[in-house]
């Protein structure tokens, strides 16, 4: 990982600003002193008569029409708060009077004062009698001490004559340890912000870098390139069966291993061997290429010079038609006398079975699937002869049963599906999501990969891909830094996710060693 990484400038500014926006709160806290606050602010400063010089006239109905001096009147709201972060006892105020604070209203005479708090702060009103210095004298309102915890307030609605409206109204006093002071709120109730100014742009700062780090973390890569990158070019071929693991693995290399360029060409496993071979034999050194087989190859079993990896297990599995129900499936008797021609009418292995013929769909002879298929579940090789090129019709009149050879295992499960009465074998994840075909189980165990890795199977038709190379490539080289990547965490997880069992694993190198082939 590189130090300098936009991630890593994020993350250390981050920190940074943290600890250092900490350590001006922890000094703050400490060094200055928590004050005590009164705020005050006017909420309505608008006028009763018509002779008012500022402001909109009313109009009047009733008591402020009858009564003398409403010509000049005007109303005023005064909300008074505890605006600090400490409660504020009756001897905090320092004035020598009896009262605590003192309104002024400029060029206004007081005419009449109510008093309102909040519900939850009936307690107040006892603190607003004559005897506590709660009184008025031409344009000064004595306001009594009164106590309050923080966030409390309490109104006052005075009734004014002269002056104009919007003349200056202010609140005198002392607070020990603290102030009195006019405070701003857009509307008549709303309460002081709860973080100051600082607060907040301190608080937005580390959410935007928090988020900022958060889309990097997201949004990058966190897989970093295999440590067996490799640049240059390399053909895989071989199996047919393990094409779709091979394609999958090679297409992340090339994406992690910039310059690595891989082509998958799938054959057969023999003819990938057999091809492999004849390239080495021609070649200086070790070829670029790399040989699948579906079990061991006849080729890296000659004298020539091919080195096989174990690199997973695999299941294969025996498919019939849709249309074809066997029930709890095929013995290996049965299957041999399939294969052998003994059988030709389905009808012939069950009466409740359909009178169809047996249509055998096969591998040609450079397959793997078909190999393991020979030794593993016939004991010996396909005897019947092929005798049709399309698989329905029998072009050797002669022969007992209708048999075909195909290049792929995607083509037999195709040929399968399509034609009634027709068998023929796969690898098992190709023929799980294969519409049109069932499949068989043998002596009456299914194919599955989980019994097989836990040893609760002894399903025969299972067996080892080999990875094959002429000679051991050099280390540094595309083929091997290919194959280790095969083998790590990527490789393994695709190899599970196609339905295999990776040879890396643990719990799956006995089965590899002992070849279950």
């Amino acid at each position: 990982m590189e130090w300098l990484s936009a991630e890593n400038i994020v993350a250390v500014g981050t920190a940074v600003l943290g600890i250092v926006a900490s350590g001006v709160m922890v000094w703050y806290e400490r060094r200055v002193p928590r004050r005590k606050r009164i705020g005050y602010r006017v909420q309505m400063d608008n006028p009763i008569g018509d002779d008012v010089r500022s402001g909109r006239p009313n109009r009047r109905l009733g008591l402020f029409d009858e009564t003398p001096g409403m010509v000049d009147a005007t109303l005023v709201l005064l909300r008074i708060e505890n605006d600090g972060s400490q409660g504020i006892d009756g001897d905090d105020y320092t004035g020598p009077e009896q009262h605590g604070l003192t309104a002024v209203f400029t060029d206004r005479t007081i005419r009449g004062v109510s008093v309102t708090q909040p519900t939850e702060a009936d307690h107040l009103m006892d603190h607003f009698t004559p005897e506590r210095g709660f009184g008025y004298e031409g344009n000064r309102l004595h306001i009594p001490r009164v106590p309050l915890n923080g966030g409390e307030h309490f109104k006052l609605l005075v009734l004014l004559s002269g002056g104009d409206v919007g003349r200056a109204i202010r609140l005198t006093g002392g607070i020990r340890e603290g102030e009195v002071h006019p405070n701003r709120s857009a509307t008549p109730d709303e309460t002081p912000p709860l973080f100051s100014r600082a607060a907040r742009l301190i608080s937005i700062t580390l959410t935007l870098s928090v988020v900022t780090l958060a889309g990097i973390v997201v949004a990058r890569d966190d897989n970093p390139p295999p440590m067996d990158c490799a640049r240059g070019a390399l053909t895989v071929t071989g199996s047919t069966a393990f094409a779709p693991v091979v394609r999958e693995v090679a297409k992340d290399y090339e994406k992690k291993c910039a310059g690595a360029d891989i082509t998958v060409d799938a054959r057969g496993s023999e003819a990938g061997a057999a091809g492999l071979s004849d390239q080495g034999a021609r070649s200086k050194g070790s070829p670029s290429v790399i040989a699948f087989s579906d079990g061991p190859s006849a080729d890296g079993t000659s004298s020539r010079p091919l080195v096989a990896n174990r690199v997973a297990v695999l299941a294969f599995t025996l498919v019939v038609n849709g249309g074809l129900d066997l029930g709890h499936g095929l013995s290996l008797d049965d299957v041999r006398r399939i294969y052998r021609g003994q059988i030709t009418r389905w009808s012939q292995l069950d009466p409740r079975l359909p009178g169809l013929p047996v249509i055998l769909v096969s591998r040609n002879a450079d397959s793997g699937t078909r190999q393991i298929f020979q030794r593993r579940v016939l004991g010996s090789w396909e005897r019947a002869p092929s005798t049709s090129l399309d698989c329905v019709h029998k072009d050797d009149r002669s022969a007992p049963v209708t048999r075909c050879e195909l290049g792929s295992t995607e083509e037999v499960l195709d040929k399968v599906a399509q034609v009634p009465g027709a068998i023929g074998y796969s690898e098992l994840d190709l023929a799980l999501g294969h519409k049109g075909v069932r499949r068989v189980a043998l002596d009456g165990a299914m194919a599955s990969v989980g019994d097989i890795e836990h040893g609760r199977s002894g399903y025969p038709y299972r067996g080892v891909e080999y990875a094959y190379t002429y000679g051991r490539p050099p280390a540094d080289s595309l083929a091997a830094g290919f194959l280790a990547y095969l083998g790590q965490g990527v490789g393994e997880t695709v190899i599970r996710e196609h339905g295999h069992l990776p040879c890396s694993a643990p719990a799956v190198l006995p089965l590899c060693a002992d070849g279950v082939t």
